[in-house]
């Protein structure tokens, strides 16, 4: 299981900003008038002999060979027969990832939604060919060709798995049971100094989409895309929310131990927090509202200046390969990418816990994309907060 996935604002926005200064994701003119436009880039049209070599920036619990957990490990075996020796960063936040392809020493990274139209927009991540990658047909429909992971058909990398953001509450202390996200919002004062919430700016977003099915006359379409009313009544709603929370969680083990102890009764979770809150003896219970969620889907992403590009065309393949891709889902904690994997997993009850083939469940989850000054809704007669912005409030949400 993924030890922390920390999203942490930082003050120094630019830096996390690869385009320009603050380029595509800041204010410039530039960016509003030319849109989202990548670098022209082509994808590999053929594979050629393997380099010996592959560099990885990757989320803890992704590339595993045996040395965290001696029954985790399907790094050894893509090295035995790839001939690839694999050497793996593990990143603590979707910042460091950016910074670390940046540098051009990667060759691959599994980016989340927050991380990837950074990448691409910067040209630091190039087109995928996707024939090159067979097991890629086997893909659930639902992650290919995303907002988050393509631009205008391109793929710009290969689907690994999905999460939801779920409302967790503790079934002794909040009654009756919650359906709405309005318990954490709305209703925050109940639970003051008893409720979590996730850290990091993408955050924002959560309050959006409870904004999008409560406040119409907003006209909230995409929580990704906000004009600058909608950002703040989004803000807004955040501040309000922000003398209740008893702690803002990225390390998901202290999640687990909060609502253990009781210092936590309701906020945002993970399917997999839940599921090991519960098997430590916490009274927790996680659902979807009625509203929907946000979610994460990450997707491998290939550095446009790889200097292994064929051994991480190789790691892709083999990483959404049917069982490589059910161990990695088991062992992090997520909805596995490739539908065959779901006759693959340890638990025969894996998938349908992780709601891994329901999807009419991931309809309702507005997964993870970067904020752009184009309006990701389609909208042209504004402009839309960019994600520069998302860290500043974030950062005065939080006081």
């Amino acid at each position: 299981m993924r030890l922390k996935r920390s999203l942490k604002a930082t003050a120094t926005v630019c830096s996390l900003l690869l385009v320009g200064g603050c380029g595509l994701f800041g204010e410039s003119s530039a960016s509003s008038s030319a849109g989202f436009n990548p670098p022209d880039l082509k994808a590999q049209s053929e594979l050629g002999r393997t380099e010996g070599q592959l560099n990885l920036v990757a989320w803890a619990g992704y590339v595993e060979d045996g040395s965290t957990d001696p029954k985790a490990d399907w790094v050894t075996p893509f090295e035995k027969q790839t001939g690839c020796q694999v050497r793996a960063k593990v990143a603590a936040s979707s910042d460091e990832m950016v910074k670390l392809m940046k540098s051009g020493a990667y060759d691959a990274v599994s980016a989340s939604g927050d991380a990837s139209l950074r990448l691409i927009a910067s040209g630091e991540a190039a087109p995928v060919n996707t024939d090159l990658v067979p097991n890629y047909q086997d893909v659930f429909f639902g992650l290919k060709n995303q907002s988050w992971n393509s631009v205008d058909g391109t793929a710009y990398g290969i689907p690994h798995g999905r999460g939801a953001n779920l409302l967790m509450y503790n079934t002794r202390e909040v009654s009756p049971a919650p359906t709405s996200w309005s318990a954490v919002f709305d209703d925050a004062s109940r639970y003051k100094g008893h409720l979590t919430a996730y850290d990091s700016p993408i955050y924002i977003a959560d309050a959006a989409l409870y904004l999008r099915e409560t406040r119409p006359g907003l006209h909230i379409e995409n929580p990704y895309a906000l004009d600058q009313e909608q950002f703040d009544e989004a803000v807004s709603l955040l501040k309000k929310q922000r003398p209740n929370v008893g702690e803002y969680w990225s390390d998901y083990l202290k999640e687990v131990s909060a609502f253990k102890s009781g210092d936590s009764t309701i906020g945002t979770t993970w399917q997999v927090i839940a599921n090991l809150a519960q098997s430590e003896g916490a009274k927790v219970k996680a659902v979807l509202p009625q509203e929907g969620s946000t979610g994460w889907s990450d997707t491998w992403m290939l550095s446009a200046k790889a200097k292994h590009p064929n051994c991480a065309y190789k790691w892709m393949n083999w990483i959404i390969s049917p069982k490589v891709n059910a161990q990695v889902a088991e062992y992090y904690g997520e909805a596995p990418a490739n539908i065959k994997s779901c006759d693959e997993t340890s638990d025969p009850a894996f998938c349908d816990t992780f709601h891994a083939t329901d999807e009419s469940y991931w309809k309702d989850i507005a997964f993870w994309t970067t904020p752009i000054e184009q309006c990701l809704d389609g909208r042209t007669n504004v402009k839309c907060v960019p994600y520069s912005r998302w860290v500043q409030a974030w950062t005065e949400i939080k006081g």
